[in-house]
């Protein structure tokens, strides 16, 4: 019916950035770079689109990212894979339109009931740095990023499914991950109280409408595959899922690397294992869900660029990502939330497939929003 492939995610607001997805290993491992080597540019390399898909022409720039730019012949070279409108499973009459994505998007954003209202989170952002300044490790914050939560949130059903399962992985790669009977429940229980939220029902009746799934199990049986089907991201087999990189987070080589979860950085900022240094990038948004770049210390290990959507809801965060993973696979996503463009991008796990040759989530993060 489609080749689906994992994703995984990662979103940004305000100017253009990204976390880096490159090392120097057989299997390009997403996020472990690309972050700190994009935020050295605010606006992103002058020869590359990433960030800059659909920009204003701009005559001081080496190359293009416009929407007339192949009608001039002075697109960057990447422009296609990163910008085209019509991608995802196919170029066929079916494929999903960048105007799709954005309208779903909206839908979503309106049907999260479940977000945080401003009084809920109280935020104490202090010092912002530039770009240039990421790599200092410096902590230029003497308190914490979150001053108030109304923990009230997380009583309600998809919120306590989801902070079950952040504690179900060992955070340094390389050492397997192996679930027990309770932690396999657990994750087909947040997925089962995630679909019965109208943010989950708006994402699945697009799909299906898009022909990309003929049930709502198989769409559930496809999410678990993507989100929770285990991979190696080190030496050690089945080391890794996409759901422990985005939401809980990693450490790869001395460097945290997923960690995209505003709830997941509340909690352990309570416990005194998070450190909040800085940020670079705040939203445009005056409510909830908002975003944030920032630099923090979890435990020991530095987080260079960590962009994470503030006070959504775990349904809210899980339908956008895997919408940008199954529409747009390795790709950026343009989408739209209350008016204000946002874009995603995501990653596949190119070294091990599940099912039909589907690939698994790697990463996924905020690119830009303007």
């Amino acid at each position: 019916m489609r080749s689906c492939i994992p994703l995984v995610l990662a979103v940004l607001c305000g100017l253009a950035w990204a976390e880096d997805h490159k090392e120097s290993e057989p299997f390009p491992q997403p996020e472990e770079e690309t972050e700190e080597a994009l935020t050295s540019n605010l606006y992103l390399a002058p020869t590359s689109c990433q960030g800059r898909c659909y920009e204003a022409f701009d005559k001081h720039h080496q190359c293009h990212c416009n929407a007339r730019c192949q009608e001039f012949g002075n697109c960057c070279k990447d422009f296609e894979s990163l910008c085209s409108d019509r991608e995802g499973f196919s170029y066929s009459s079916d494929a999903i339109s960048k105007e799709e994505i954005q309208s779903i998007s909206e839908k979503i954003y309106r049907a999260d009931t479940n977000k945080a209202q401003k009084e809920d989170i109280v935020l104490n952002r202090q010092n912002r740095i530039s770009p240039s300044e990421t790599r200092d490790q410096v902590d230029h914050c003497p308190k914490p990023l979150f001053t108030y939560v109304n923990e009230k949130l997380f009583s309600k059903p998809t919120y306590a499914a989801f902070i079950n399962l952040l504690n179900n992985y060992q955070r340094v790669t390389g050492h397997g991950e192996h679930f027990n009977a309770q932690q396999l429940a657990e994750q087909d229980a947040f997925l089962r109280e995630i679909m019965k939220t109208a943010v989950m029902k708006e994402l699945y009746s697009f799909l299906q409408h898009q022909n990309r799934y003929g049930s709502e199990q198989e769409f559930v049986d496809d999410l678990k595959n993507m989100w929770f089907g285990l991979y190696s991201r080190g030496k050690e087999e089945g080391d890794s899922s996409g759901f422990e990189h985005v939401f809980s987070g990693e450490v790869k080589k001395g460097k945290v690397t997923g960690f995209h979860n505003w709830i997941r950085f509340y909690l352990q900022e309570k416990e005194g294992l998070v450190d909040y240094y800085s940020y670079i990038l705040d939203g445009p948004w005056d409510s909830y869900p908002d975003v944030l770049a920032m630099q923090f210390n979890w435990d020991g290990y530095y987080k260079e660029v960590g962009s994470a959507f503030i006070g959504s809801s775990p349904e809210f965060e899980f339908a956008l990502y895997s919408l940008c993973f199954i529409a747009r696979p390795g790709k950026v996503c343009q989408l739209s939330l209350g008016g204000y463009p946002l874009a995603i991008r995501t990653y596949t796990w190119d070294n091990s497939t599940y099912g039909n040759g589907k690939k698994y989530i790697a990463t996924a993060y905020i690119v830009s929003s303007t």
